[in-house]
């Protein structure tokens, strides 16, 4: 919106003139977004107390530390939701139909993850929505964003990173693909919220580097020199990576060890959708397999533990996801988390290679 008002005004006003840079409202749209988030989450705290709503219901089996928790306000992801919109929709060109597309995919799945929330909070248990409910309106909005992407004649291959000039044509598979992509990045993220501070690390770690490689395919002569797909109009995702940055950062104030709000579904199905999504329209979809490892890792962990004990009858780790085994294992709190954002650090600029490496 600023973009559009002010930006206009530079043949009066020259040094309005810095609006036509993506590097310029992106560290507007940081700042706006860290402000929000660290102004408004103890205000949302407090409402949520004063609206007698309880809070987060602690699972009956996990570890006993945590039913210390029980009561933590949650859905705190509301706030981060809201300001990566308002500071997009105040910063990005909102003629770019990609900044529509990523911020209707983290609306979308902010709003099935509210209900979740909110169904656990009324009801007081940690279920929710049904597994299938869940899995079944996820893999609808994914299928449309897929199907929206095909109708517009967006590139439909996939590209491998690390390796020159190797793309897979996926045709109408592609369009599986956006939503097996979007869904499976989403709950990775869910499962990996299970610990204060856990998930948001590597949510940021994510984001500054998809907001490079945002930045570098949007950018014509840059993509062509790094031998990347041009995206025309995907610079500007690099605000909406940067807002969410920001809201990261302000979040964790309130959500480090100990929380004093969780992020909730809403948050962190949102989230990891978004980041699913501009991936895909940064053609950087199998980086984000080595970007977002710790996500992949908690999700794999999971998976592998129901199919062990459905097939054998035994647990491969003493609980999943991955980080209560650890937790289980005598490891101190604190120290998985920042373990776990060290890891999400190291894989995020081992990704960032691939833009040399092919």
């Amino acid at each position: 919106m600023l973009y559009h008002l002010l930006f206009p005004l530079h043949v009066v006003y020259s040094w309005l003139n810095v609006f036509r840079y993506i590097t310029f409202r992106a560290m507007l749209a940081f700042l706006i977004s860290f402000a929000f988030v660290l102004v408004l989450q103890p205000v949302f705290i407090r409402k949520l107390k004063s609206l007698g709503l309880k809070g987060q219901p602690i699972r009956d089996d996990g570890p006993k530390e945590h039913h210390s928790k029980s009561g933590t306000p949650t859905m705190g992801g509301l706030v981060v939701v809201v300001s990566v919109l308002f500071s997009s929709l105040l910063l990005a060109d909102l003629t770019n139909i990609y900044v529509w597309i990523t911020l209707a995919v983290m609306s979308a799945y902010s709003t099935i993850g509210f209900i979740d929330d909110w169904r656990k909070i009324t009801q007081q248990n940690s279920k929710g929505l049904s597994e299938k409910q869940k899995l079944l309106s996820q893999l609808g909005v994914g299928i449309a964003a897929g199907l929206l992407l095909m109708l517009l004649g967006f590139n439909s291959s996939v590209t491998i990173p690390f390796v020159k000039g190797m793309t897979f044509e996926l045709s109408l598979l592609f369009i599986l693909f956006v939503a097996l992509v979007v869904v499976g990045t989403s709950n990775a993220v869910n499962l990996t919220d299970g610990l204060d501070g856990l998930a948001i690390g590597p949510v940021m770690s994510v984001a500054v580097t998809y907001a490079i490689f945002a930045y570098v395919t949007g950018n014509i002569k840059t993509a062509e020199y790094l031998g990347l797909d041009y995206v025309a109009g995907s610079g500007e995702l690099t605000i909406v990576l940067a807002a969410i940055f920001a809201a990261g950062l302000g979040f964790l104030w309130y959500n480090t060890f100990p929380a004093s709000v969780f992020m909730g579904d809403l948050g962190a199905l949102g989230l990891g959708a978004v980041l699913g999504i501009i991936a895909i329209l940064v053609k950087q979809e199998v980086a984000l397999v080595i970007a977002g490892g710790v996500f992949v890792m908690e999700a794999l962990s999971v998976i592998i533990q129901r199919y062990s004990y459905k097939m054998t009858g035994r647990r491969v780790f003493r609980m999943a996801p991955i980080h209560h085994h650890f937790e289980l294992k005598g490891w101190a709190e604190p120290k998985i988390i920042v373990r776990f954002w060290i890891i999400s650090i190291v894989l995020a600029l081992i990704s960032l290679t691939s833009l040399k490496l092919r």
